[in-house]
């Protein structure tokens, strides 16, 4: 009985979330361009914006990692707090950044900025490569995550086969048609669902099992103090070095990974990225429940090990809440995996359909069709779209796929994918703001930096002298960067275009998406 109905409460919520996407273009068309799919129409308003990304770094790790690791760990689990609020910081001044550069050029990503920065579209095909490799793990983790919530709450009725192909074909069922809007709207019913159910939890834990947080934190500290302190229990030496550099290096990886930069050029002006920047924080709070849940398995579900530990918060309410409750809080967990796994579709799509299977000169220029929202099948943005929809469900069945088969082939590479993604910040951020910095300087930086991750990761050597080996790795990159452009030749095609900040005109004042002059697309409502 159990099973049915927490099923059934799943299965509703499913159809839901497939029926949201859908209707976020109802009336829009299915021509609205590459724009429109991919960024939104960079029309998304304050609300919107703030839940999609809220969405892309509240992922299942929320519900299973943040558990598991407060579980497994303790005290070390607090990085991700750290480097969020910091990457939010950030991103108050690079967002807007990104989005005028991007918006001045008729630009959709990453893939595109690098490409018309450097005028080498080769470069946007090999960091759409560069960048799949990292992402294509992410998708895979959340199929993989949602797996394990769906079999749980079902109490075993639906299979982690079963319950990995609903998460992909619930996702690529909206993205495909709607695209980041779908996402936005589905992040909506998401957060609404999330703040819910660890509110609830919050207080029915602690009330349930300790009668209180005085009771549960005494106990902690009494009987498993070092889970209070750095570097935690067991964690293999993440101490407090550990955790600043990793902080840094986050952070400042957060803020140009592609799907963070997905949710920049959705706005429909600076202005909702600043605001945004202030108001994500406040959702960052949540992220204590699921970690303090963790520590409190310890004592209610101990002797958890393996990915046994992941499941330290549903293991504390399948047994002591009823069915329909299960449900309502697998599903939270469940969109808290399909919402990221979107938009990392849909960002790999954009990446190749743009930069590698679309891509015939340099992003940004005989645009104009695109950049007025044209959408026909026979222009390139058409085109361009067509490639990243059909994208999107090549790289999800690969996940899929991968899943079934050889889960530890991209399991394996997740070590790398934060750490290998940070390699781009020189060539993007130091790029757009620092006219000097030439082609040569940014690959020989980008391949020193990345070959460096793989060999200190890939060789066991993560944390490197007590530091985060992505933060060891960046910094060889910045230096060789440095030096080749200073030592070497300049670039022989330099134009005044290449140089973004020329504040006054990429950043209007009165925040309505003034250009200084140079026409951009029209921002939708």
């Amino acid at each position: 009985m159990n099973a049915t109905v927490s099923t059934a409460v799943f299965g509703v919520f499913m159809v839901l979330t497939v029926a949201l996407g859908l209707l976020a273009v109802r009336g829009r068309g299915s021509g609205g361009g590459l724009a429109e799919w991919s960024v939104g129409g960079r029309s998304l308003g304050t609300v919107f914006i703030w839940v999609l990304m809220a969405g892309e770094s509240y992922t299942s790790f929320s519900y299973l990692g943040a558990a598991g690791w407060g579980y497994n760990f303790g005290a070390p689990v607090l990085y991700v707090l750290a480097y969020m609020s910091c990457g939010y910081a950030l991103g108050y001044v690079v967002g807007p950044m990104l989005w005028s550069y991007a918006r001045r050029h008729h630009l959709v990503g990453i893939t595109d900025m690098v490409a018309h920065r450097y005028r080498a579209p080769w470069l946007g095909a090999a960091v759409a490569l560069l960048a799949t490799v990292c992402l294509l793990p992410y998708i895979q983790l959340q199929i993989t995550g949602m797996g394990v919530v769906v079999s749980t709450i079902s109490y075993g009725a639906i299979s982690l086969n079963w319950a990995y192909f609903i998460a992909f074909a619930v996702t690529t069922g909206f993205v495909v048609i709607s695209g980041l809007r779908g996402s936005a709207w589905v992040s909506v019913l998401k957060d609404v669902l999330v703040i819910g159910t660890l509110g609830f939890l919050a207080v029915y834990v602690p009330l349930h099992y300790f009668d209180g947080y005085g009771p549960f934190l005494h106990k902690i500290v009494a009987e498993r103090p070092q889970w209070l302190t750095f570097p935690g229990h067991a964690s293999g030496g993440l101490g407090p070095v550990w955790f600043v550099t990793t902080t840094v290096v986050n952070s400042l990886t957060v803020v140009i990974f592609p799907t963070t930069v997905a949710g920049y050029l959705g706005a429909r002006n600076a202005e909702v990225l600043r605001r945004n920047a202030l108001y994500l924080p406040f959702y960052n709070v949540l992220l204590f429940v699921p970690m303090l849940l963790g520590m409190a398995a310890l004592f209610v579900v101990p002797g958890l090990v393996g990915a046994d530990s992941n499941l330290a918060l549903f293991k504390l309410v399948v047994d002591s809440l009823p069915a329909w409750a299960v449900g309502l809080i697998g599903v939270a967990a469940a969109l808290s995996s399909i919402v990221p796994m979107a938009v990392f579709m849909l960002v790999i799509g954009t990446m190749w359909g743009r930069s590698v299977l679309g891509a015939r000169s340099v992003p940004g220029e005989g645009e104009a069709g695109e950049a007025a929202g044209d959408g026909g099948r026979r222009t390139a943005g058409g085109r361009q779209k067509l490639w990243s929809q059909l994208v999107v469900v090549v790289a999800g069945a690969l996940a899929l796929a991968l899943t079934y088969t050889a889960p530890d082939t991209l399991v394996r590479l997740s070590l790398i994918s934060y750490e290998g993604m940070a390699q781009l910040v020189p060539m993007l951020l130091l790029g757009l703001v620092w006219r000097r910095l030439t082609l040569r300087a940014a690959v020989s930086g980008l391949v020193a930096g990345f070959a460096l991750v793989c060999v200190l990761v890939f060789g066991g050597h993560d944390p490197v002298w007590g530091m985060n080996a992505g933060l060891v790795s960046l910094a060889v990159n910045v230096a060789v960067a440095l030096g080749v452009t200073w030592l070497g030749p300049r670039d022989t095609d330099e134009r005044p275009d290449a140089e973004v900040l020329a504040l006054d005109d990429e950043f209007p004042r009165d925040g309505a998406g003034s250009q200084g002059g140079t026409a951009g697309p029209t921002a939708s409502s």
